[in-house]
């Protein structure tokens, strides 16, 4: 029997990706860095939905649907994150989050 035949293998995997992800998060002092990061946790999110579809759902497009759904978002708020650093960048020249401390308004 191999060890990616049991579920918990998927689920230390996706742990992992979640954590590496939240100390990616703290840190990474660009907002690109932190949204690779937000991306990391998607994607753990999504090999734990995976993976309880596969071993636990009696209905298979449960799983498949709720990960499909997460790319969905992963995708929309990577474009919406990337937007905001391009006009973050020509109004700042900076996409260092510690350096911006003007955006109150």
């Amino acid at each position: 029997m191999m060890p990616s035949d049991h579920l918990t293998t998927y689920l230390i995997i996706g742990a992992f990706m979640l954590f590496v992800g939240l100390f990616g998060m703290i840190r990474h002092r660009t907002l690109i860095g932190m949204l690779i990061c937000v991306e990391m946790i998607l994607a753990g999110a999504g090999v734990n939905f995976m993976a309880f579809n596969y071993f636990v759902a009696p209905d298979p497009a449960v799983g498949q649907a709720f990960t499909l759904f997460i790319l969905g978002i992963a995708a929309a708020e990577a474009a919406i994150v990337i937007s905001l650093v391009i006009a973050i960048h020509r109004r700042f020249h900076s996409v260092d989050p510690q350096a911006i401390n003007e955006l109150h308004g």
